[in-house]
Formats: C-alpha cells, sequence, structure tokens
C-alpha cells in the first residue's frame, strides 16, 4: 500500500469565516419526518440546472429552484417496496437526452427514472447488498457507477439497463464501499473509497469495447459478458479512519472521513506498481463536529467551493481556490440544529441546499455584500429586542 508523503508540510484553513461571499435562508420544505441522505442538482444538462433530486426512505422527490427564492415540486416518486430506504440519488440521461434519476439505497436494486414519462425506465439488479453512492459519467451521461457494501463497484449504462463492468478481487475493496467519483476529464479513470480506509483508483481504458458494445447490444441485458476488473491502478490509505465521500479537482483529489476534516491530496502513480505509488497531502479543511460516517460535501460546477453540513445543522463553505484554505462562511440557523446528511451546490455556487435528518430541505442563497449589511443588522437588532 502508498504511504503518505508530505513534500511540504500540509496547509490547514482557519475556522475564522472571512465573509467574501454571504448567504442568507431563502426557503425550507420538509418531506415529512424521514431522514434524507441525498440531494444533488442536475449538472447534465443546462435546460435544468436549476432543478434537484432529494432521496430518503423509498422516495425520490424532483423540485425546481426558482428566482425568487421559492421550491416547487415538480414529482414525488415511491417505491413499491415499502421497506426500501434510499441513500444516492443522480442525474443522467438517455441517448436522445431524456433526463434520467438513478437511486439506489437498501434493497440493492438501482432504479432508473425517466423525469419525462415519470416511470421507470430501467431497474438495475445485481449488487448483493445495498447501494451507497452513484455516480454520473459527465463526458457520457449514460454511464453511472455504484459503490456498495458487497464491497464492488459497478459500471452500468442506464440506457439499455446492462452492468459492464464489475471492480472487485482481492486487490480491490475488503469492506464496503462508500464513495466513488468519475475522473472529470478522463473518462476512463474513477476513483472509490471504502470503510478500510484505502482509497482505489481504477482504468477503464482496457475495457472499453465493452462499454462501446453496450450501447449496442441487442439481446437481453442479463446476457452481456459483463466483465470483472481485479486490478487497480492505484492503492492508498490517505486517512486513518473511515473515509465517506471524495470527488476529483483536476487531477487532485479532495476526500472526507469521519476525522472531522476533508483533505485535498495529490496521488502519484507508479506505472506497473499500483501498490507502491504516494500520496502528497496538501491542504487541509477542518470541519467541527463532523465525525459520523455518510456527511457528504459538495461542489459547484466549476469547483470554485465546497460546502459540507455537520451534526449540529450548520454548513461550511470553503474557498477552493485559495491556498492556505479559506473559510467563506458558517450558515446557520435557529431551526436547523438536525443532523444534515449532504449539501448541494448549484452550478454557480451562488444557491446551496441541504438535507437534513429531520426531513428538511434547507435553501440558501448568495446576496451582495450591501444586502449582507442589511441582514447582520436585522439579526443584530432581532438578538437586542430578545433580551429586553
Amino acid at each position: 500500500m502508498s504511504k503518505i508523503t508530505l513534500g511540504n508540510e500540509s496547509l490547514v484553513g482557519s475556522l475564522t469565516p472571512s465573509n467574501k461571499k454571504s448567504y442568507k435562508l431563502t426557503n425550507k420544505t420538509q418531506e415529512g419526518k424521514i431522514p434524507l441522505y441525498s440531494v444533488a442538482f442536475n449538472f447534465i444538462d443546462a435546460r435544468f440546472f436549476t432543478c434537484f433530486v432529494s432521496a430518503g426512505g423509498n422516495g425520490i422527490n424532483l423540485y425546481n429552484c426558482l428566482e425568487d427564492g421559492s421550491i416547487s415540486s415538480l414529482y414525488a416518486f415511491a417505491d413499491e417496496d415499502k421497506e426500501e430506504s434510499f441513500n444516492t440519488a443522480s442525474w443522467a440521461c438517455g441517448v436522445e437526452g431524456n433526463p434520467f434519476v438513478v437511486s439506489g439505497g437498501e434493497k440493492g436494486i438501482i432504479r432508473v427514472i425517466d423525469v419525462n414519462n415519470q416511470k421507470i425506465h430501467k431497474s438495475l439488479v445485481g449488487h448483493g447488498d445495498l447501494v451507497n453512492e452513484i455516480r454520473t459519467q459527465p463526458l457520457k451521461p449514460q454511464l453511472v457507477l455504484s459503490a456498495s457494501k458487497d464491497e464492488s463497484v459497478r459500471l452500468w449504462n442506464v440506457e439499455t439497463g446492462i452492468c459492464i463492468l464489475i471492480f472487485t478481487g482481492t486487490a480491490g475493496q475488503r469492506y464496503e464501499v462508500v464513495s466513488v467519483d468519475f475522473h472529470p476529464l478522463d473518462e476512463h479513470r474513477f476513483i472509490n473509497f471504502g470503510l478500510d480506509t484505502t482509497i482505489k483508483i481504477w482504468s477503464m481504458k482496457e475495457f472499453w469495447t465493452y462499454v462501446e458494445k453496450s450501447f449496442t447490444w441487442k439481446d437481453d441485458p442479463s446476457k452481456f459478458p459483463t466483465k470483472f476488473v481485479e486490478l487497480p491502478v492505484f492503492t492508498a490509505s490517505v486517512h486513518t479512519d473511515f473515509v465517506d465521500c471524495n470527488r476529483w479537482v483536476g487531477d487532485f483529489i479532495l476526500s472526507k472521513s469521519v476525522e472531522n476534516e476533508i483533505l485535498l491530496w495529490e496521488p502519484i502513480l507508479k506505472e506497473n506498481f499500483p501498490e507502491e505509488g504516494t500520496s502528497d497531502v496538501l491542504l487541509k479543511y477542518p470541519i467541527p463536529n463532523c465525525n459520523l460516517c455518510f456527511i457528504k460535501f459538495s461542489c459547484d460546477l466549476f469547483l470554485n467551493y465546497l460546502s459540507i453540513g455537520n451534526q449540529e445543522g450548520k454548513i461550511y463553505v470553503w474557498d477552493l481556490k485559495s491556498c492556505p484554505p479559506v473559510l467563506v462562511t458558517v450558515l446557520s440557523h435557529n431551526e436547523s440544529n438536525s443532523l444534515i446528511r449532504q449539501t448541494a451546490m448549484s452550478t454557480d455556487g451562488n444557491t446551496i441546499l441541504a438535507a437534513s435528518e429531520d426531513g428538511t430541505i434547507w435553501r440558501w442563497d448568495a446576496i451582495d455584500k450591501e444586502q449582507a449589511v442589511t441582514v447582520e443588522a436585522k439579526g443584530r437588532r432581532k438578538g437586542k429586542a430578545q433580551l429586553k
């Protein structure tokens, strides 16, 4: 396994907010009392950039963020299995551009919902245990990866319903896989993290003919010659505890563990010797009260900002372009005191959504400096009035 090396000492961000950007709470909506585990904006299709999906219990809900700060409900899906509990949802699309929502959870079955006709397009069966995360290939959004408790990652074609590749084996994850992400520019590469604290980078380049074949396959999907991939190109253990969220930032990687911090690090691959690569931790983003598993961060489309919730219902917003790391702001509200499982940032980072364990979705919107001063003054006046 690779060793952690620090060419230079990693830089740790300060928890003093810079307030270089301000947000105000503009709306909230509650989906009963069922915990929400996932919320995601559509980054796949510019026609639907303001739309988002949430998942929790056996329900998947689609919304639209309107310009006046309101949240408009578009569609609600309830799985036929009332015991289902969705952990994750991701946007995808068909070859003709029709939008899909892909979701999975406790039952290990992945539902592909055609948003246009509001029906199940495909049900993807194959995992032997619950699905923790689904991510869509941004360059080819008919392809999704699913990370499962069964210690495998699967590559699917959601248009055809075919399981193309299965990443597992003795060199793969030895415990459940919690997080996965496609490389934003290299369509052949992805990363996954597991509860064994290890990080794996995989390449699909050698098996890309299987991907191409999945688009033209006319026979039953179950008869497709699914290929098992057993050797990653890189293995590391950057964190010392459970890792539950990761995202590529160019060729660098953001990863969050239950150690109350997010790391930005560089994987240094050694060709033909995946176990001998190294990792250089560059930046550290501390997140107080965030030591539970399955608290996931999000970034805007252009990777300018990162946002993450915590156990107290607060949201920490970090500037990803600053070195050392700069904390932009901390968002809090006296009614938001439930654990935030996941945030979602809009394409430009001006809207932040938070999915809470009490079933509430919180919407925060960026405001200009003049508005920020007014909001702060109102808050001070309200505080003084309460003291009288």
